[in-house]
């Protein structure tokens, strides 16, 4: 949601899901001492106060008239360390509105023109002129708010700030090392998204939604990308050569797309011959990981705009590394600011649990990883078989959604359980830990995604009748290892639900005492995208069945849910 925060007839709307101020104790103790009160102890809070602050002391210098709001909010965003994307109001300055961000997105829709003498502030063919005058004006922190308004836009870059004074807009570029910042010019793009994308449609939630537009958001990841039995990604063909001679392919991510980028190591490094590592991004931060100019570094991000995805990629350019994006938003900040990359092309995702986007993601991934490793004549035939299979998965995801009933049988049987267990392994490990992270977010429900090849070394104390536990055995390398952990569960009177292969449910399940998932068989590395498409339906009719909101979980939040 927005935050509105006053003092003293200062208005300032916080635009993030989540404010990070690094010294706002310090500033907050300085307050205090100078008489302010606080009201709680969010990051946020201390803006408009310290805002207030320095109208003051400069009233107090020079009077009201010596201070304009432009002044008063670069002098705050001086002693502000950390992201953040805000706009200011005040009664002080009637008419006048402030935007600026740092480490996050702030989005400037401009709707309609009309005629007015406002000097230049776009200059392409298809923006304004030097007498334009935006009639009505958006800010936003993600682009799927505002195409139901316009679809013209500008992304606001770190430390740009935008006034508007009286309808007509101007944008300053604020510098630390100069007390005025300077004036910049800036063109307007034009989003290419339909208002339809937005909306709900026949569906009772954005998130059952999503999880039935994957066969289409998969087709359209594809879509241009795959000519004549070979992958061609314009956005990698000028770095192909420097990925291909690189030490080590570092992939990096937060939540989901950990997950995707853990789905997409085994292919990786087998279709490269390249060591592929995995970073958390808030962890490579916290021990400053080591990296260097020889590594090529992969940051996954649905929005383009995660917080600690980004502190991490700044870290990787620092160090010199090449850094790739695969991103869902065009002109996002981890799209402007990698090397190069590719937009996995999903659509818009509006339900907080992402699950197209997961999907899109591993699939740009599995293509990343045949372009890089074209050359390799040990790996040949098995390119040419995932080549042949990517372009029928749409079909095959469209097949999986037809479990969506025996998905909701299967959550109205879990609904009293109070924990889930999930175990994979192989390719599949990163499908437990996605099923369970969707079981976790939306149903709010202990759910565990487990390596089973790790389960004699703790997690098997746990199980009795009463724990439900999921194992993915599809038929790839890691099947005959999945039918002995099957077979010890079952000898511990564990609640079994197997996923298996179509036609595999007598090898897994024969004595017929386990419930069983049924799923289309496809190339290994794509199984994964078949296999999290029953977890997601199972995470959707949980949510629903128990009663909490499927869109907005507790506590979780996604900028285009912001209202």
């Amino acid at each position: 949601m927005l935050e509105l925060h006053t003092h003293d007839g200062l208005l300032m709307v916080h635009l993030l899901q989540e404010i990070v101020i690094h010294n706002h104790q310090v500033l907050k103790e300085t307050l205090i001492r100078h008489g302010f009160t606080f009201e709680s102890e969010t990051d946020t809070e201390v803006i408009p106060k310290l805002a207030k602050f320095v109208f003051d002391k400069a009233r107090d210098e020079g009077g009201e008239q010596t201070v304009t709001f432009t002044q008063v909010v670069t002098e705050v965003m001086r002693q502000l360390e950390g992201a953040y994307a805000l706009i200011f109001k005040s009664p002080h300055y009637p008419n006048e509105l402030i935007a600026c961000k740092r480490g996050s997105t702030l989005i400037l829709g401009v709707k309609e023109l009309a005629d007015a003498n406002c000097g230049t502030l776009f200059h392409d063919d298809k923006t304004l002129t030097t007498n334009g005058k935006p009639k009505e004006f958006f800010f936003s922190s993600d682009l799927c708010a505002i195409v139901e308004h316009t679809k013209n836009y500008l992304a606001i870059e770190d430390d740009e700030v935008v006034h508007i004074k009286d309808g007509c807009v101007s944008i300053l570029k604020f510098d630390y090392g100069k007390e005025k910042p300077a004036s910049v010019q800036r063109a307007l793009s034009v989003l290419e998204m339909e208002v339809e994308q937005i909306k709900k449609g026949n569906y009772d939630h954005f998130m059952q939604k999503e999880i039935h537009e994957q066969p289409h958001s998969l087709t359209t990841t594809m879509r241009g990308r795959l000519r004549d039995n070979d992958v061609v990604l314009g956005g990698l063909k000028d770095h192909l050569k420097t990925i291909r001679h690189s030490r080590r392919i570092i992939f990096i991510g937060c939540g989901t797309s950990y997950n995707a980028a853990l789905a997409a190591r085994p292919f990786m490094e087998e279709l490269s011959g390249i060591p592929v590592t995995l970073e958390l991004a808030s962890d490579l931060l916290d021990r400053q990981g080591a990296m260097y100019r020889e590594d090529t570094a992969v940051f996954v991000s649905q929005s383009g705009e995660t917080a600690d995805t980004l502190l991490a990629l700044e870290y990787a350019l620092e160090n010199g590394a090449l850094c790739v994006g695969i991103t869902n938003t065009v002109g996002s900040t981890l799209a402007r600011k990698t090397h190069c990359g590719v937009h996995i092309n999903a659509g818009c995702e509006i339900g907080v649990a992402s699950t197209k986007a997961y999907t899109s993601q591993i699939v740009v991934m599995v293509m990343m990883a045949l372009a890089i490793g074209a050359d390799k004549i040990s790996t040949q035939s098995k390119r040419e078989a995932i080549i042949n299979a990517l372009p029928d998965l749409p079909n095959k995801v469209s097949e999986v959604l037809k479990l969506d009933n025996e998905m909701k049988d299967l959550a109205e049987s879990l609904i009293e359980a109070q924990s889930l267990f999930v175990f994979g392994r192989g390719y599949n490990y990163a499908t437990a830990l996605e099923g369970a992270l969707k079981v976790k977010e939306v149903a709010l429900m202990h759910s565990e995604g487990m390596l089973a090849g790790e389960m004699k070394h703790g997690p098997l104390a746990l199980v009795d009748e009463t724990l439900p536990i999921i194992v993915i055995a599809t038929h790839d390398a890691c099947f005959s290892k999945q039918q002995s952990v099957i077979q010890q569960l079952h000898a511990r009177n564990g609640r079994l639900i197997v996923m298996c292969s179509k036609g595999d449910a007598s090898s897994v399940c024969p004595s017929g005492s386990c419930r069983v998932i049924e799923v289309p068989q496809v190339a290994d590395c794509l199984q994964p995208v078949i296999n999290i498409v029953p977890l997601q339906l199972l995470a959707y009719h949980l949510t629903v069945l128990r009663g909490y909101d499927v869109d907005q979980p507790r506590n979780l939040a996604k900028s285009v849910t912001t209202q």
